[in-house]
């Protein structure tokens, strides 16, 4: 099956065989998990996890499938996602090897935060350290941080923006190109919160 999510946010995780593992994108409403359906690959080395709870729409691969082979609408808005996707996934790359824990968490928490449609987070230090790649201390370093510095607030398995101009000030240029390649090739389907 393919599945749309309405709400809630879907991680697409990358497993080693030493088991550790780390998030390559987020899905939410703005698109859809399962391109392998209609790319031809049929699978993907990628795992996916539910990272916020919500609602989505399944369809049937042999639909998608078909859908797909007659080029109208549904096949051009998905390829535009896909597109999008990638950009995503080459980006997370990028950041994940040249950039600090402090301006990954902030890309992660500000990219997520989009796909919420809200201020707060019900997640664990644990989860976005293996979502980064990262340790849990140093997640817990950094989130310590972010909260000495006024921007989050967070209690246990929950974490709140109170400063979201302050976050994007801190980003590095990883989530404006994100950003700017999801409204560029889908306008309107998915609104970043101010």
């Amino acid at each position: 099956y393919l599945h749309f999510p309405t709400s809630g946010i879907v991680s697409l995780i990358y497993s080693l065989e030493d088991g550790s593992s780390s998030e390559t994108a987020l899905v939410g409403n703005e698109g859809l998990v399962g391109i392998s359906i209609f790319m031809g690959g049929e699978s993907m080395p990628t795992s996916t996890e539910v990272q916020s709870a919500g609602q989505a729409y399944r369809l049937s691969r042999k639909v998608m499938k078909h859908e797909f082979s007659l080029g109208g609408q549904l096949q051009h808005v998905a390829l535009l996602f896909t597109q999008a996707l990638i950009a995503q996934t080459s980006q997370t790359a990028v950041c994940n090897q040249h950039h600090s824990v402090d301006q990954k968490m902030c890309r992660w928490l500000l990219m997520t935060l989009d796909r919420t449609g809200g201020d707060a987070l019900a997640v664990t230090q644990e989860a976005i350290g293996r979502l980064l790649g990262v340790r849990r201390e140093s997640v817990t370093q950094v989130l310590g941080q972010l909260q000495k510095d006024h921007l989050i607030e967070r209690g246990r398995g929950r974490i709140t923006v109170r400063d979201r101009p302050g976050l994007e000030q801190r980003v590095c240029e990883c989530y404006a190109v994100v950003q700017g390649e999801y409204e560029r090739l889908l306008p309107g389907k998915r609104e970043p919160k101010s």
